[in-house]
């Protein structure tokens, strides 16, 4: 067993003595929130590494999908996956918007860009697809689909940030992209995230609809929400930019190893890197057949816990099958055959910088020894 707890997460906090610089320019501003000069420094910041043409910061991830939705007035029906983090549905069902999910493809995980159009009615006004684990969808395709039944599409791009595919910016896709910067992702602010867009009208639009639809000091045009990113967490955000190619070689060599060692484990499966993409790895999942490994997901999982591993089912269950969706027509497992195989076979294993080479190791030899 390991001493210490290994989780499938872990923040990498930036030095502490390189922090204090920045919250001294808090002080010094006494500006907290609401717009303030390292806010405004960081969204430029951030255009500039991403490829990005306009960048605006939210609080979180899920108040960013929801504003996104409402910035594009999106009601009736969005086409989604079932295999995601349950913010994904939970904006769509907040905005009153119902989901309707389609199957993912087996090789990526993404939602299955051949099944989309069957699932449009009169009723459809968007697509809400997201980069699982960081790898692009089928943007091409999806993108030939909204244009010819005139949807839009907002990507969930919550584990794809720094993502490019033929060396542009995968944020660049769809109407809008959502990012996350919560403290479990490869890039954090602590709490965070960020809507990208593609005009300057647009940003103002999504600006005002964080800061409750104030446009000027006397003027709501909308409802709006209050979903700022404080200077603190920008302060943060800005360190953390100054380290992040070194994250994400560092969990480049943790998923090659990886790959490495478990290439040999009968049953044991990894999603491949995708051709001329630049990833992030953002996770490592594993899929795990019970018949050829002799062991089933959730007995690894429970192993792996016995001896201080803390891996996750993500994405188990499946969003389509919590209490506020499971009753929706396209919930069903018919409806579903590959996501609902697939919930049962992912476990992610640990991946975080500080991860060291060993513990790698050490974790293998676990799954090896059924």
């Amino acid at each position: 067993m390991f001493q210490k707890q290994i989780t499938v997460t872990q923040p990498c906090l930036p030095p502490l003595d390189e922090f204090i610089p920045y919250l001294q320019q808090v002080w010094d501003n006494k500006w907290l929130t609401n717009n303030g000069p390292l806010h405004q420094q960081l969204e430029k910041e951030l255009a500039d590494y991403l490829g990005v043409k306009y960048i605006s910061l939210f609080a979180n991830g899920t108040l960013a999908l929801m504003s996104a939705l409402q910035a594009l007035t999106i009601q009736g029906e969005v086409i989604t996956t079932p295999f995601s983090f349950v913010a994904t549905t939970h904006s769509l069902w907040w905005n009153k918007i119902t989901p309707v999910f389609v199957d993912i493809e087996p090789d990526f995980l993404n939602i299955d860009s051949q099944k989309i159009e069957a699932a449009i009615t009169e009723k459809t006004t968007a697509i809400m697809p997201v980069h699982v684990y960081g790898n692009p969808c089928r943007v091409d395709e999806i993108r030939r689909i909204a244009e010819k039944h005139n949807l839009k599409v907002i990507y969930d791009a919550a584990h794809a940030f720094a993502v490019k595919k033929d060396n542009v910016s995968i944020l660049n896709y769809g109407d809008l992209s959502v990012l996350s910067f919560h403290a479990t992702k490869v890039y954090s602010t602590i709490e965070g995230g960020a809507i990208v867009c593609h005009s300057q009208e647009m940003k103002h639009h999504i600006d005002n609809l964080k800061n409750f639809g104030f446009r000027g000091e006397t003027v709501v045009e909308e409802p709006g929400i209050n979903a700022k990113l404080n200077e603190v967490q920008a302060a943060y955000g800005l360190l953390q930019l100054k380290y992040i190619d070194g994250f994400i070689e560092k969990r480049k060599q943790i998923t090659g190893l990886y790959r490495k060692l478990l290439n040999d484990v009968q049953g044991i499966s990894s999603l491949n890197d995708m051709e001329d993409v630049a990833h992030v790895y953002s996770y490592f999942p594993i899929l795990i057949d019970e018949e050829k490994y002799g062991m089933s997901r959730d007995d690894l999982y429970e192993k792996l816990k016995q001896h201080n591993i803390f891996g996750r089912r993500y994405f188990y269950p499946l969003i389509s099958d919590f209490e506020p969706y499971k009753r929706l027509p396209s919930a069903t497992k018919e409806n579903l055959p590959v996501a609902t195989k697939i919930a049962q076979q992912v476990l992610c294993l640990p991946i975080y910088v500080e991860l060291e080479e060993n513990d790698v190791r050490r974790i293998v030899e676990i799954i090896q020894s059924k």
